[in-house]
Order: C-alpha cells, then structure tokens, then sequence
C-alpha cells in the first residue's frame, strides 16, 4: 500500500522567472544537471538562487540503481567542449562553489575521470577563487582513475554511500559497499587537506542501528562530512519508500554524527548530497 506523503515534505513553488531564466543559460551552454535529469525536489529553490549542480558525460547512466531518475541505457559521446561549458556557466552565474557530478561511465577506460580533471581545469582558468566539489562515480574501484580526480585537488570529494550494505543488491547492484569507502579512504589517505564527503537515503527500509554502524565505518577512514535525506520515489517502477523519517529522527541523527566526529554534517528529509553545499566550505574554513 502507498504511504500517504507527510506535510513536512511539501515545498513552495520556484518563482518562474528565475527558474525560467537559468534553465535558459543551462541549455544555450548545452549543460545538463542532477537537478533536472534526477526530479530533485530542491530544483525550484536552487534555480531561483542561481545555482545547480552540473553533470558531465551525458545524461545517461550505465548502471541500473533501484532509486535513480537518471535515464539508463546506452551513453552518448563525450562533448570534449562541456569543460569549458561549465566554467563559462560558473561565471556567469557568479557561483562561489561549484557541484560538478557525472553519470557512471563504465564503457569508459578511466571511467570519465579526465573529463573530471579538464572541467576542474577549465574552471580554474576561469576563477581561482571558487572552490570545487566534485561528487564521482566509483570508477569501478579503479585507483588510477580516483588518484586522477585527487591529484587535480579540488577542495572537496563526495561519493554517496546511498544506504547500508545489507540494501546494496537491491538498492545499488552495480556497486560495492566496501569499494565506495575504498575510495573515500584512498582520498584522505592520499590528500588530508581535501574535504571527504558522503551521503545517505533514509526510508529505504534500513534500521537505525544499521545506519549508525555506517557513520562508524566513515569515522575509521577519516571521511569528514555526511548528508542524510529522505528518499522520494522518483516513479512507480523505482524502489518504494518504506518509511517517511521525521524531521525530528533526522535532528537525533545529526547530533549523534557530530558526536561520532563528523566536521559538518546536514540531515533533513530535503538534504540531498549536493544541497547547499556551499554551507559546507563556509561552516569549515
């Protein structure tokens, strides 16, 4: 039976003519974010104040996730023109920090971790006062490709977790728990001033206990900073919601983090990984 949406999960309606206007820069620069191609319930707010978060390599995904909205099957071309796409979008909206994420690649030999590093590039040349996150596939484990991103040193690393192991051949069958904190611990291990960062869906049927035996998992590798948000089914072929988490299970989450370690951490039912994140650098430094 459909679970009946709570009221703390309703949001304002974006004002049309910012959200108008920045869809219209995003597709004269041929850009595509998470935002649109994902049913991000933040998209009205983020747009009307200027800011998304990118995604490269094409807006086709090679793996198949239970909770996605992002289109699946075959990818397209890489457009070797994105990088510079993106950094001209980085300033003409005037962004302090920028969200630079991608579709998983595995067709790919390095998994798109050099369109990575030329977009982290280009923005540079651009500005070398914004700072940089990138949230990444896992490469398929693959170190060379993950040590590409580190060595480009963007201020900030983020690979969502998603949800707890014993969810992932449901969830996440393409992936491995144990693989995404490899590369999380591979990034600290390589580069400490870099900021780790990860995320998590609650209300896919975990328990609390399963979820605070991740935030241990994260604490032994350093990783710095958590999201946690409420799953929302995107359609009736994704995965169903099993529970709608309360505003107030997702404050006790935040301050049982914190006192676990975690240098900042963001928990609500509209947090998603990339959400605010400019919160992030300005709650740090």
């Amino acid at each position: 039976m459909m679970k009946t949406r709570p009221s703390w999960l309703t949001k304002k309606a974006a004002d049309q003519k910012s959200f108008l206007k920045m869809e219209k820069l995003l597709k004269d620069l041929a850009l595509n974010t998470v935002c649109g191609e994902a049913d991000c319930p933040n998209i009205g707010e983020c747009f009307q104040k200027k800011t998304a978060t990118f995604m490269i390599l094409g807006k086709t995904c090679t793996r198949n996730c239970g909770f996605c909205a992002v289109s699946k099957g075959i990818p397209e071309a890489i457009k070797t023109e994105e990088a510079v796409s993106v950094a001209i979008a980085v300033n003409k909206l005037n962004l302090r920090h920028v969200v630079i994420t991608s579709v998983t690649r595995d067709d790919l030999q390095d998994g798109g971790a050099q369109h990575f590093v030329d977009t982290i590039n280009e923005i540079r040349k651009c500005n070398k006062n914004v700072t940089i996150e990138v949230l990444i596939p896992d490469f398929k484990g693959n170190k060379k490709s993950i040590q590409k991103v580190i060595d480009a040193e963007p201020e900030i690393i983020n690979h969502n977790l998603e949800t707890v192991p014993v969810l992932y051949s449901e969830i996440r069958s393409g992936a491995s728990y144990t693989r995404s904190l490899g590369l999380l611990k591979q990034v600290k291990e390589s580069n400490k001033k870099i900021i780790t960062k990860t995320g998590m869906m609650l209300g896919l049927g975990e328990r609390r206990e399963e979820v605070l035996e991740v935030m241990d998992d994260l604490r032994k590798i350093d990783c710095d900073v958590l999201t946690l948000g409420q799953y929302l089914k995107p359609t009736e072929g994704h995965i169903d919601v099993e529970e709608y988490i309360s505003p107030e299970r997702f404050s006790v989450y935040k301050e049982i983090a914190l006192k676990k370690g975690f240098k900042f951490v963001e928990s609500g039912p509209f947090v998603r990984s990339s959400y605010q994140a400019v919160n992030i650098i300005e709650g740090m430094f």
